[in-house]
This record gives C-alpha cells, structure tokens and sequence, in this order.
C-alpha cells in the first residue's frame, strides 16, 4: 500500500517533434554562421589581392622613377659639355677677326675657312647637345606622367583594401555574435541534447514516509 506522500512531479520530456526542430534551427545557425565566415574570407582575399597590386604597381613606380633620373642626368651631361664648346668657339672668333685683318680684309684664304668650318661643327655641337637633353627631358616627364597614373590606380587600389577589410571585418563581428547566441541556447537548454530521464513506476515499491 502506498504512504502517505505523493509523488513529485516532473516536467514532461519533450516531443520529438520540437527536438527535430530545434535540431534544424541548430543546423541552420551553424550554417549562418559558416557562411559569414566565409564571405569574410572572400573578402580577405579580395584586400590581400589588392595589397599584391599595389606592391607591384610601387615596383614600377619606383622604376620608372629611378629611369627618370637616370634619363634627367644624362641630359645634365650633355649640357655641361657646351659651355666649353662655346669657350672654343670665342676663340675661332678672336683667330678668325686675327686672319681677316691679316689679310687685309681681302679674299679668303685656306686658314680663314677652315677656322668658319670650325665654327660651324662646334655650334652643331651645341645644338646636336642641346636637341639631345631636350629629348631626354622628354623621356623623362613621359616615365614621370606615368608614375603620376601609376599613383592614382595605387590610391585606388588603398581604397578597396579598406572597404574590403571592413567588410570581412563586420562579416566575422557577426558570425562572433551569432555564434555566441547560439552556444548560449546550446547551454540554457540541455533537455535538447540530454535524453529524457525514466519516469516513475506507479506500480513499484512506495516511498518510505
């Protein structure tokens, strides 16, 4: 017979059809959180392509820079030469008045036109050095123009590298917080996981008073 005290009462263990559900809200969660993260990682990739770019666009920066130079200093060569030229060519002058006047201002003779054709090679000397500078200081702005396109693709280039980081970033926050959301329902509801514990025999032995 059975005493005097009842039996307490527990909470009913949960149908198979909520535990199937939760299962699938579960996976679903899982599976969001799978896909943030990866759209995070696709935009990883998408800055750390970018940032290979720009190194290479630097490279050829630098190196059309340092061609520039390069070009720029050969064209201060060749202008340093005509000032000596033009000292060489004040002395054909000073030989050339010295022959007329020699000669009495007559006819020319063989020293006078040699002296003039002197002359002459000497000042296309001066222009040929002059022309070839020139030419090099146009290969140069040329490489300089180009380094200056260069920069704006790298600026470009810095502006997607930041877009995409704060991307992934905001990308991966949200996968943190959902992730911890739903380890937290995980651990508020164990009943989800735990098998559901044997109720009482009412027709057993009875408890003690």
């Amino acid at each position: 017979m059975a005493g005097g005290g009842g039996t307490p009462t527990e909470s009913p263990p949960p149908s198979p059809w909520s535990l199937a559900r939760r299962s699938r809200f579960m996976g679903q969660q899982y599976a969001d959180i799978t896909k943030l993260r990866e759209i995070a990682a696709h935009h990883d990739r998408e800055a750390s392509r970018a940032q290979q770019r720009i190194s290479r666009l630097n490279t050829r920066i630098e190196k059309l820079r340092h061609q520039a130079t390069v070009l720029r200093e050969k064209g201060q060569k060749a202008l340093a030469d005509i000032p000596a030229i033009e000292q060489e060519m004040k002395q054909h002058e000073r030989d050339i008045a010295l022959a007329t006047q020699r000669h009495g201002g007559g006819g020319l003779t063989s020293d006078v036109t040699s002296l003039h054709y002197r002359m002459r090679k000497l000042q296309q000397k001066v222009v040929d050095r002059q022309h070839k500078a020139r030419a090099l200081e146009l290969r140069a702005a040329v490489k300089t123009q180009k380094t200056a396109e260069l920069k704006v693709k790298v600026d470009r280039y810095l502006e997607a590298v930041r877009l995409a980081e704060q991307e992934a970033t905001a990308y991966r926050q949200r996968a943190d917080r959902l992730q911890l959301v739903t380890e937290q329902d995980t651990a508020a509801s164990p009943a989800g996981t735990a098998a559901p514990s044997p109720t009482p025999d009412p027709g057993g032995p009875a408890r003690p008073p």
